[in-house]
């Protein structure tokens, strides 16, 4: 039995459209599956959990197959909703506007032959996975609540401060994105914003503690981004080296740089040429410590749900039982 998930709203509404193509070839395989249909921000972490809780409690031997139809935020919603990895072996079939996880992991791009390797898989695959944890956050309206426990949240591709989660925050609500995504060039949507974000970003510091390692002071930095894969932002190869098996946190670090030169930076990032710049730099760690002097946004897969002065980014080596 494997239940799936879609997000009929992924990349301007094509999910269901693709969902319409791989429908047939589980009713011809005569695949036993459960369908359900998400219906909005937190919709899918909340069916996980209750599918997740509910068979656990019923057969503590189970194992789930669950198979996610959406974009790379999608999936990171569904990972909010798993109490026990080690119980859940997971399919995604990607149809978003960036779809990184799939690129890194060389995906077809055709559904219906990445559902029959999905079908096909009696062994899956152990992927990191990543826990970014607010130690102090903000809402969305920027009001401080130092007060309050700290929260966290997993991913599966990478999360990031600054620069490049106020890309995807802005490219969220973006109606020029839905546009693009109509005619194909969705990934625009990430480069046109990125180069509005860059023109207005302001001056912060940033304190970075690798491991044990004493701290890494930057009196100026434009966006730190943790990888457990080579892209992000629709195909921005910021960490070339990244293995999603080894246990270890890339970081791609965009610190004392004039915007000038970042606008020539940017366009390399594609094709992973971009620490040949003085000011961006590449990091590995199992546990890295960002704090900043005001509040930005934070990313988790593309996912933004609020802005932090500090978080705790760790990695849980080989947690994610993936279908490929």
């Amino acid at each position: 039995m494997y239940y799936i998930i879609v997000n009929p709203a992924s990349k301007s509404g094509k999910g269901l459209k693709i969902w319409s193509q791989i429908e047939p070839v589980l009713i011809e395989k005569k695949i036993k599956y459960k369908l359900f249909f998400s219906k909005g921000i937190g919709h899918v972490s909340r069916l996980v959990r209750k599918l997740s809780d509910s068979l656990v409690n019923n057969d503590p031997d189970s194992i789930i197959k669950l198979i996610i139809l959406g974009g790379d935020g999608t999936l990171n919603e569904a990972l909010q909703g798993i109490s026990d990895f080690n119980r859940v072996h997971l399919g995604y079939i990607p149809t978003g506007s960036s779809n990184d996880l799939a690129r890194d992991l060389h995906l077809p791009k055709d559904p219906v032959k990445v559902l029959t390797s999905i079908l096909s898989c009696r062994l899956p695959s152990a992927l990191d996975l990543g826990r970014l944890t607010y130690d102090s956050y903000s809402n969305e309206l920027s009001r401080q609540h130092s007060n309050e426990e700290a929260v966290s949240r997993l991913f599966a591709v990478s999360c990031g401060i600054g620069f490049d989660a106020a890309v995807c925050e802005e490219a969220l609500a973006s109606k020029f994105k839905n546009i693009l995504n109509k005619i194909g060039l969705g990934k625009l949507t990430y480069l046109t914003i990125a180069l509005k974000q860059l023109i207005k970003a302001k001056k912060i510091t940033c304190e970075i503690t690798l491991d044990d390692a004493p701290p890494i002071y930057l009196p100026k930095f434009l966006f730190v981004a943790c990888m457990l894969h080579q892209f992000e932002g629709g195909g921005f190869k910021f960490c070339p080296q990244a293995d999603a098996f080894d246990g270890l946190t890339d970081i791609c670090v965009v610190g004392n740089i004039p915007k000038w030169l970042i606008i020539m930076a940017l366009p390399t990032a594609f094709f992973g040429r971009h620490y040949f710049f003085h000011g961006i730099d590449h990091y590995t760690a199992h546990k890295i410590h960002l704090e900043t002097s005001a509040p930005l946004w934070v990313h988790t897969d593309g996912e933004v749900t609020r802005k932090s002065s500090s978080i705790t980014i760790t990695g849980e080596k080989q947690t994610l039982h993936f279908l490929l």
